[in-house]
């Protein structure tokens, strides 16, 4: 086997992505690559739109078209970035157990009580179960490759994937908080009897004691549970709404000046937490819970970027609920464009990688 040298010298970037490689065509194994993708095909409590437990795959596919010298990080693919095999087993769990979930659902629909209905309160229980064991998963999966000594992110699958991801950093790290980008608080109860909803993965974040701050970015539909769960966090989450932003910005203050605010809220180490839909609907249109409004992708890899140059450090971060739409690669290739320049903030932050952006004069 070639050595990771070998391969640098003589690897063509500018050739076409080899589908037979990892992600982004790249030609490294796991032990080359500094950052280890675990792919989570899981979208079993979606209550809207369906299709997130396809969003690794259609990323991986997307990514092989992607260029792989990034202006603001040229030097990014040499790092190393190797996904994972897409587990078969989980999703086939999540399409098994998604149709557990649907009658659960319509009844709640019709305004029924699921604890007065025998087979629907055993049916909640088993996707509990089964939702509680792929946390588990993404928990060990995460652990292992931290003890290989590797940057680990996590492409789901909907938004309830990256617990396990978070438990498995508390264990490495006594104190971090989440940058959390997306259209929708996620701060919900249980939803629907669910303990693993997706519309639950930040309150159930803030059941971990080493997260001390949630910093919420672009957040425009939140019910009045969601509203008290932040008034009662002890100042725990922060949240800068799509409607506050906006007015902001129309009446003169800078994009720049925003991120600026928004990273001084966040202690020193951070995970980004980006669910697609915080991006303007029309990036990814398939995505399960789309809500007008929203920021652009250049906003978005700006905070990153302005993270990655700040003093704070990324830890890792999770992209979720990108969905393929039935006759388009547009959404998984905006998935793979907006991973590719995640993964290049994550190792500017962690200086595992050396040139700055190229400039044309």
């Amino acid at each position: 086997m070639k050595t990771k040298e070998e391969i640098l010298n003589n690897f063509d970037p500018n050739q076409p992505g080899l589908e037979d490689a990892t992600i982004f065509g790249l030609p490294f194994t796991a032990e080359q690559s500094e950052i280890i993708v675990i792919p989570v095909p899981w979208e079993v409590t979606v209550s809207y739109g369906s299709g997130a437990s396809k969003g690794p795959k259609a990323i991986l596919e997307a990514s092989y078209q992607i260029d792989l010298l990034q202006q603001e990080y040229p030097d990014l693919w040499k790092a190393g970035i190797f996904m994972e095999q897409i587990p078969s087993k989980l999703k086939s769990q999540s399409k098994r157990y998604k149709k557990v979930v649907e009658p659960i659902i319509k009844a709640l629909e019709k305004g029924k009580v699921i604890d007065e209905k025998t087979s629907l309160h055993t049916s909640l229980t088993k996707v509990n179960v089964a939702c509680e064991q792929m946390v588990q998963y993404v928990k060990e999966q995460t652990v292992y490759w931290q003890n290989q000594g590797k940057h680990v992110v996590l492409v789901g699958g909907d938004h309830s994937t990256p617990l396990g991801y978070y438990q498995a950093l508390a264990a490495k790290h006594s104190d971090f908080g989440i940058l959390h980008l997306d259209a929708h608080m996620d701060l919900r109860i249980a939803y629907e009897g669910f303990t693993y909803s997706h519309a639950s993965i930040m309150y159930n974040a803030l059941q971990i004691k080493n997260i001390s701050k949630i910093v919420q970015v672009g957040i425009r539909d939140f019910c009045e549970q969601e509203v008290n769960v932040v008034k009662n966090s002890k100042n725990r989450v922060k949240v800068f709404t799509d409607l506050d932003l906006k007015k902001e910005a129309f009446e003169g203050k800078t994009w720049q000046q925003q991120c600026n605010e928004i990273i001084e809220q966040l202690p020193q180490k951070v995970c980004i937490s980006f669910d697609i839909d915080g991006l303007y609907p029309w990036y990814c249109p398939n995505t399960g819970t789309p809500v007008p409004g929203g920021f652009s992708f250049e906003q978005a890899t700006y905070l990153f970027a302005k993270l990655a140059e700040s003093k704070k450090e990324i830890i890792g971060f999770d992209l979720v609920e990108v969905a393929p739409g039935k006759n388009s690669d547009w959404d998984g290739n905006v998935g793979a464009r907006m991973l590719f320049a995640m993964c290049g903030a994550f190792m500017k932050s962690q200086k595992k990688i050396k040139n700055n952006k190229i400039v044309f004069n």
